[in-house]
């Protein structure tokens, strides 16, 4: 029941890392939200955010937390491996969730994770912030409305020349899953996925490489001094999905690739036009010329923050009944492309995605 304007929604953060003083920073402009504790298992870091937002309490156990303070939903900002586990136990709960990206580790967990939500009647949103981006909306529009016509192929790229994380846990496979293709490679995958209309992936194949991440280096960089021993993901990713209706999508990753600049964008081929992200444009044909379109102003300032439009759109959805752009099922469409290019990787063969 979407509650009344006057009305705030109690919110708890399961996990006190970065992304959860994002999190934090845009709960605290909203007047509809109420932040009331944090849980990390490193209590002095929610206590350090509970000071600087003044929320009333820290614990260093989140179930303790989802017990005596109920809220009425919850940010996960944890590790990947930690998404499923945190997730289920707040919708167990009786809270709404919204879970940064990935969806999970893989798409068992994921699917598990819809089943809480779906058993509980509470509402699984991922944290997906790239289709809120007003470039993303300008393709989606096009596509909609029939401009590009059938999508035939897309071509996603996000890839750093030599950005390996030098915080967290980014480079174990055990706690994150993999490397670039699911820290930042799935920015890109779900905001291409949704501009063609989310269809059904239905086999994908892929490499992996590590070739850099794992040895110690000397080369400048911005996050220099990674921790090489402990590296176990992949640096470069490389894959391709087919889809239900027929369309192809191939996706380059990297952490480190020795390529002359990092890039971030998609392109989408058409029967009748393509479109690409960044910067975004339409190219067509009219009155038999082949014609470049690029939009002549798009939102600026808070409307093009695609974090902050996601985690309003996260209130609004549970407190409002307003439509969200970003359901758990996406999320796990593109969990399930992404397990299968490390499926296929491993195999050396092209797999079903069931």
């Amino acid at each position: 029941m979407a509650k009344n304007k006057q009305d705030k929604l109690r919110v708890a953060l399961i996990g006190a890392g970065g992304i959860a003083g994002l999190h934090l920073r845009h709960y605290q402009d909203m007047d509809d939200v109420e932040l009331v504790a944090v849980a990390d298992v490193a209590l002095e870091r929610a206590q350090k955010y509970c000071e600087e937002y003044e929320i009333p309490a820290a614990y260093a156990d989140y179930e303790e937390m989802l017990r005596q303070v109920a809220p009425d939903a919850v940010s996960v900002c944890t590790p990947n491996g930690l998404h499923a586990p945190c997730s289920i136990a707040a919708l167990d709960a009786g809270a709404h969730v919204l879970v940064e990206k990935p969806l999970a580790m893989n798409a068992r967990e994921g699917q598990e994770m819809l089943n809480a939500a779906e058993k509980n009647g509470k509402k699984l949103i991922i944290g997906f912030q790239n289709r809120y981006d007003p470039k993303t909306q300008f393709i989606k529009k096009l596509v909609d409305d029939g401009e590009l016509g059938t999508i035939l192929y897309a071509r996603v790229q996000a890839l750093r020349r030599r950005g390996i994380p030098n915080w967290g846990v980014f480079g174990r496979k055990d706690l994150q899953g993999g490397g670039p293709l699911i820290d930042i490679g799935v920015h890109m995958l779900e905001a291409t996925h949704y501009a063609m209309g989310a269809p059904k992936p239905i086999a994908a194949s892929g490499s992996t490489y590590t070739y850099i991440g794992d040895k110690p280096s000397n080369v400048a960089s911005n996050w220099p001094n990674w921790d090489y021993k402990t590296y176990t993901v992949e640096d470069l990713a490389v894959g391709h999905i087919r889809f239900a209706n027929g369309a192809m999508l191939s996706i380059e990753t990297s952490f480190a690739a020795h390529i002359e600049q990092g890039v971030g964008n998609f392109t989408l081929m058409g029967e009748k036009g393509g479109a690409t992200w960044d910067p975004p444009g339409f190219f067509h044909d009219a009155n038999d010329y082949m014609v470049n379109t690029r939009p002549d102003w798009l939102p600026s300032g808070p409307a093009a923050d695609g974090f902050g439009q996601k985690m309003r759109n996260f209130v609004d959805h549970v407190l409002y009944g307003a439509e969200t752009l970003s359901p758990g099922e996406h999320g796990l469409m593109v969990q399930k492309m992404m397990d299968g290019i490390y499926e296929s990787a491993e195999q050396e063969r092209e797999v079903r995605i069931e």
